[in-house]
């Protein structure tokens, strides 16, 4: 019997109502198959079934309020009756055992992936069958729309099978491959049973009710289908009686915008290519991270009302601050004194002058943060990821400059996790370390506003009647102008201007 108890819901949250039952007593359940939905006050959580197996009951009916970890239902795993159920969902690279030929195979499997990622592509195979490997050895890396998974060898012996090749698309908790830990290879664990396989990847068809029978979605499919702008009669319910879930509305949506382009006119063919020309050609299959990027960097240019204000700054005065303390900053604090502690200081200074930069759009609703998660854009060889530094307006110096420098040695090596990558309220992007003097950044939804950075350069300027020459940078702020207007976003870009110009104002907090 395994118990489905209630997930962690966030900070500060201690409790949840049971919004809806996807489910009933005696139904059949697939691993990570929505059970139920939880709602609190902040957020809507749906909660998978950890196991698959059969719903044996349910303990926390709809309606009812529950606490972090309360028992909500208990799920029998396996049919009633049969000699051996299948044993619970195991950890990532779980074993599974046999005794012929004196040695034992052990299944590897995907590990997890992150919340809110059902699937992974298999990237590069370090190792072949045949291969002698060591426990926590690399076999193979993974690659999801985020980040990059590296998976390590369960138990030392020999690879005897790899089931799943490159470029495969893997479910979240799939096989990926065998290992026999005896001396001797053995034969591969013998597959899972197709019916058992089939019922963790394909969607359970819908019950009874529907669309127009009286059927009520949960608050989060709901939110999904208004979110969307997709009619419920495009979504196929496979929850409870044929209640939606998020998973549903997002499978309609796919749908929804690859029917308009199958029945778009073909694009232009690719003008023929010289034969010359043909032998010095590459072709390169975009990565799941690359195909990430483009997508949502579109969607933010089709959802936001996207602004940009442009303002120059004199960094004669932060320069020389922090030319005279760097060297006594890195011996106290063991991190070097940068330019981005500087404008993560004077950003989270401008926000809370401006607040409406740091909110969001939910729905009808503005979402105002009274904290401030700076993402900081870094370019990594797999393309551009955000990394997120949480609470950085309750920081000093020193603890951004280190947050700032173990985040992007971390993007760098791909070991950043999806946590560290969610929940920013603001980013910033310095493209003045690639030389860019002039750039307009594309907002990162769901936030409302993005500044951009941009190189120092020496330039001839009036100052009190004389012309002088000063060390210039750009800077360019991109605001979402549904909730943002034109005064809010020139104020926050010249207290920002203010604030390096002058840094002595970040410690009046002027």
């Amino acid at each position: 019997m395994t118990e489905v108890r209630v997930p962690t819901l966030g900070e500060s949250v201690t409790e949840a109502t049971v919004a809806t039952w996807f489910k009933k007593p005696g139904d059949a359940v697939a691993v990570d198959e929505m059970l139920c939905e939880l709602e609190t006050d902040k957020v809507t959580v749906e909660v998978p079934s950890p196991v698959a197996g059969t719903l044996s009951d349910i303990v926390a009916a709809e309606g009812e309020t529950v606490g972090v970890d309360a028992l909500l239902a208990n799920i029998s795993e396996g049919a009633a009756g049969a000699e051996s159920a299948p044993a619970a969902k195991p950890e990532p690279a779980a074993e599974a055992k046999e005794s012929s030929g004196g040695g034992e195979s052990v299944d590897v499997m995907v590990p997890t992936l992150g919340e809110s990622v059902s699937e992974a592509t298999v990237s590069t195979w370090f190792k072949k069958v045949g291969d002698t490997v060591a426990q926590d050895e690399m076999l193979c890396e993974l690659e999801t729309d985020k980040v990059s998974v590296e998976v390590p060898a369960p138990a030392a012996g020999t690879l005897t099978e790899i089931v799943a090749e490159e470029g495969t698309t893997v479910q979240a908790d799939a096989k990926l491959a065998v290992l026999s830990s005896g001396g001797a290879a053995v034969a591969a664990a013998p597959a899972p049973d197709e019916a058992a396989q089939g019922k963790q990847y394909q969607t359970p068809p819908a019950g009874d009710g529907g669309p127009g029978k009286d059927i009520k979605d949960g608050p989060a499919a709901e939110k999904a289908i208004a979110e969307a702008g997709i009619k419920r009669e495009q979504v196929q319910g496979t929850g409870r009686d044929g209640r939606a879930t998020k998973a549903d509305v997002a499978a309609a949506v796919a749908a929804a915008s690859a029917a308009p382009a199958a029945s778009a006119p073909a694009a232009a063919p690719r003008a023929p290519v010289p034969a010359e020309d043909a032998g010095r050609e590459e072709r390169v299959k975009m990565t799941r991270l690359r195909q990430t990027i483009a997508r949502r960097l579109k969607d933010a240019q089709n959802t936001a009302a996207i602004l940009t204000t442009y303002n120059e700054v004199d960094m004669t005065e932060t320069m020389a601050l922090r030319k005279e303390y760097k060297d006594l900053f890195e011996k106290k604090h063991g991190a070097r004194l940068g330019f981005m502690s500087f404008f993560t200081k004077a950003c989270c200074h401008a926000l809370k002058e401006v607040p409406e930069v740091n909110a969001e759009i939910d729905g009808n609703e503005i979402v105002y943060k009274n904290f401030v998660h700076m993402g900081i854009a870094a370019g990594t060889p797999q393309g551009l990821v955000v990394p997120v530094i949480r609470d950085a307006d309750k920081m000093s110096f020193a603890e951004i400059e280190k947050a700032i420098a173990e985040k992007g040695k971390r993007a760098r090596d791909g070991k950043l996790s999806m946590a560290e990558m969610q929940g920013g309220t603001f980013t910033i992007s310095n493209g003045g370390v690639y030389g860019s003097l002039m750039s307009s950044p594309i907002l990162n939804p769901p936030q409302s506003g993005i500044l951009g950075m941009h190189k120092i350069q020496d330039r001839p300027m009036v100052i009190n009647g004389e012309i002088k020459i000063r060390p210039m940078m750009y800077l360019a702020l991109s605001y979402d102008h549904r909730i943002v207007d034109g005064k809010g976003a020139v104020t926050f870009l010249v207290r920002v201007k203010e604030a390096l110009e002058d840094p002595r104002r970040l410690l009046m907090d002027l």
